[in-house]
């Protein structure tokens, strides 16, 4: 693995044409990198176990022209790092932070379970890779900006940029990772965010030297919002099928609505309103666990994600239960809103305005998402990338129904039948793999945020997809 004195010398060594300033301020640049990584550096974590891998967070700046700037938190694998993988973890929302969710809750080493703060997580995915937990878009947890009016000008196009625009960043912090294999994985509206900044990386390989490409390998995402029509209509269909919802609601989703058309009838708004409202005892995003009875009357959790579009527009949306531990969610908003903890993070540098939320207060508008994604991952599947594609099973709001029927409009060829994997001699789920590079992936038990409720089987699920090993499919 290049160290960052054997890329600086290489630099040197091609630039010795250039004047003696440009390579004194190449120099600088460097320099300045190396201890601006060295800055990152995370001690003193309140309430951290020991460990004895190193871990760094903080701020990069998107352009020099900008005010701009992503928070990340980045862990190092467990052991030997410098032989791992790299992996981009980002949630959805659009709005909800990688850190309070991803790293937090599910899958990084530290979790904020209870209120007595963080605990060990046995099953973190650095325990195979290194991790990098981003913060995206602006106004996301600790991501900021410095003019308001980059607020309003969101929506996929700009995240894709921006959360290109982190990457070329950190790599130049952090160039000793340049090499690694690069992946991408992430949940929820990710569905959109990762093949977008996939596609974004991909492209801009091919018109880069070799030295800056990004070493893109492939990307794994987890009931994700990937083409609103069968998200909407796995959605009903789940609902119906879990027993949820009345024949009659179903039967007047399905004759009253027509979910390619921009505007409903009244008819079938008041059908989705009884769908919604079916929901609303329960937590849609897995619908076999507890709520949080915490303050039951106010809207207990921020919407996770945006599509499908029709359902954002009845406002019950906003105010239907969610909660896993049942109530982590309080205990990590507590915890990112410590100042020690912020110190030791080295975040909310410009004193916001606001507290930190695990989904944004400030991102009031998104101004574009496409209403599928699936040409994007068609375009990539063709390019020789590897793509995973997980559902938990117990999910109401982006269900597996939603990602059955998303992957069957892409016309693939099924090249390993329908069948059953395994994980600690039970059964962890079923699984489908397509030609082309595709895997389809269900977890049994789990709902929308997979690593919280089925942690063993996604950090099995996580290994196999990084060394491209099909999972188990034998008890013994």
């Amino acid at each position: 693995m290049p160290t960052f004195c054997t890329i600086l010398s290489c630099c040197l060594l091609i630039i010795t044409t250039m004047s003696v300033s440009t390579v004194a301020s190449m120099r600088e640049y460097f320099d300045m990198e190396a201890r601006q990584q060295e800055t990152d550096i995370v001690n003193n974590l309140p309430g951290q176990p020991p460990v004895k891998f190193r871990h760094y967070a903080g701020y990069v700046k998107l352009r020099p022209n900008e005010e701009k700037a992503l928070f990340y938190w980045f862990f190092e694998a467990q052991q030997e790092p410098s032989h791992k993988p790299l992996v981009l973890w980002l949630n959805g929302g659009p709005g909800c932070s990688s850190i309070a969710y991803g790293a937090a809750r599910e899958l990084g080493p530290f979790l904020v379970k209870d209120k007595e703060g963080l605990t060990l997580n046995q099953f973190s995915w650095n325990k195979v890779a290194n991790i990098i937990f981003l913060e995206s878009p602006i106004g996301v947890g600790f991501s900021y900006t410095n003019i308001s009016k980059d607020l309003h000008e969101l929506g996929d196009r700009v995240s894709a940029i921006d959360n290109y625009a982190f990457l070329v960043g950190w790599f130049k912090r952090f160039p000793s990772f340049r090499s690694h294999d690069f992946y991408i994985a992430g949940e929820s509206y990710a569905g959109h965010y990762v093949p977008q900044l996939a596609e974004l990386i991909y492209e801009g390989n091919k018109h880069t030297k070799k030295s800056t490409q990004i070493n893109f390998k492939g990307f794994m995402i987890g009931n994700a919002v990937i083409n609103d029509l069968t998200d909407t209509n796995g959605m009903i269909d789940y609902a119906w099928s879990h027993a949820i919802i009345s024949d009659e609601i179903y039967h007047g989703i399905n004759n009253d609505c027509d979910f390619r058309a921009e505007n409903q009838t009244k008819a079938c708004d008041l059908h989705v309103t009884g769908l919604l409202q079916a929901y609303s005892d329960i937590d849609i995003y897995s619908i076999y666990s507890p709520i949080c009875l915490n303050k039951y009357q106010r809207a207990v959790s921020p919407k996770l994600l945006v599509a499908p579009h029709l359902l954002t527009r009845h406002e019950l949306w906003h105010t239907l239960p969610s909660g896993y531990d049942p109530c982590t969610e309080d205990y990590v908003a507590k915890y990112f809103n410590d100042k020690d903890v912020q110190k030791a993070l080295h975040a909310n540098i410009t004193n916001l305005s606001y507290p930190y939320t695990l989904c944004s207060s400030v991102i009031q508008k998104w101004n574009d998402s496409p209403n599928t994604v699936l040409p994007i991952i068609q375009k990539l599947l063709h390019a020789g990338l590897r793509i995973w594609i997980y559902s938990g099973d117990t999910d109401g709001r982006v269900p597996v129904t939603s990602t059955r029927y998303s992957i069957k409009k892409m016309g693939l060829k099924v090249k390993k039948g329908w069948r059953a994997w395994f994980d600690k001699n039970e059964v962890a789920g079923w699984m489908e793999e397509y030609e082309g590079g595709l895997t389809f992936v269900t977890i049994r038990g789990a709902g929308h945020q997979v690593p919280v409720f089925a942690p063993h089987q996604s950090l099995s699920l996580f290994t196999h997809f990084l060394s491209a090993q099909t999972l188990p499919s034998s008890r013994f």
